[in-house]
């Protein structure tokens, strides 16, 4: 099986209202519950705002870090699935049920395999 990493899109922005956010929370945790019954589960986890970033970088011979996000956007990676699938259309058909239930972005993305340069 080949590994993929699911990363979620969301705005900037106010979090939903708590009643439609613990029904996204709960068809979530249903979702997360078949990966795993599935086999097909590594890890997941959400992040804080993209206030919190820092980023790192090596440019001219020093270090530099800097507060926020890497690039600017109206959006940012706000969580993420570590899987396994047997393809991209396996890894596509997790991403769908999972942008259905929070309306946001899914981008799907292989890893590379340890023997791919």
């Amino acid at each position: 099986m080949k590994q993929y990493l699911l990363s979620m899109y969301q705005p900037e922005g106010p979090i939903p209202p708590p009643e439609i956010l613990a029904k996204v929370m709960r068809d979530l945790d249903a979702i997360n519950q078949e990966i795993k019954a599935a086999g097909s589960w590594v890890f997941s986890g959400g992040l804080h705002p993209a206030s919190t970033a820092t980023v790192v970088r090596y440019s001219g011979g020093e270090l530099l870090t800097t507060d926020g996000p890497f690039a600017e956007g109206k959006e940012h990676i706000g969580g993420f699935w570590i899987i396994n699938a047997e393809d991209l259309d396996a890894a596509l058909g997790w991403s769908r049920r999972i942008t259905q239930v929070t309306t946001l972005p899914i981008e799907v993305r292989p890893f590379q395999d340890r023997t791919e340069g």
